[in-house]
């Protein structure tokens, strides 16, 4: 399901104003490394692709979906990929390890795939539509 548009506005609140989001989605750390060691909870991040630059962005411990503060910003040549699918969708993004929801999978290859270019899409099954 995608993220309403209250969730989008937030994410926009820090980012440049001539920034796109090109994809978003929501995702949940198990264990924080923090310096006195891990903890251990569940921590909702916001993971936002832009046309620039990849943000995690990291949420309330109540409201996922609202986030507090930027936790890391990677350049957009930076792949989200693999997905390990292997029981549930976890990818590593700047030394976290976030698990999301089955229906982001596509999304983020969606994002990944951006970077090959349009070489690497499947030819259109009904180009003279």
């Amino acid at each position: 399901m995608p993220l309403s548009r209250a969730v989008r506005d937030r994410v926009r609140a820090f980012l440049s104003a001539d920034e796109e989001i090109r994809f978003l989605f929501p995702a949940t750390a198990v264990s924080v490394g923090t310096a006195l060691g891990s903890l251990v909870g569940m921590a909702g991040y916001l993971v936002a692709v832009t046309d620039r630059r990849i943000v995690v962005l990291a949420g309330s411990w109540f409201r996922r979906n609202r986030p507090v503060s930027l936790w890391t910003e990677l350049p957009r040549a930076t792949r989200l990929g693999p997905v390990d699918t292997s029981l549930t969708p976890t990818i590593t993004v700047g030394g976290l390890v976030l698990e999301t929801d089955e229906e982001y999978v596509p999304v983020i290859r969606a994002a990944d795939a951006e970077l090959a270019g349009v070489d690497c899409l499947p030819p259109d099954p009904l180009p003279h539509l």
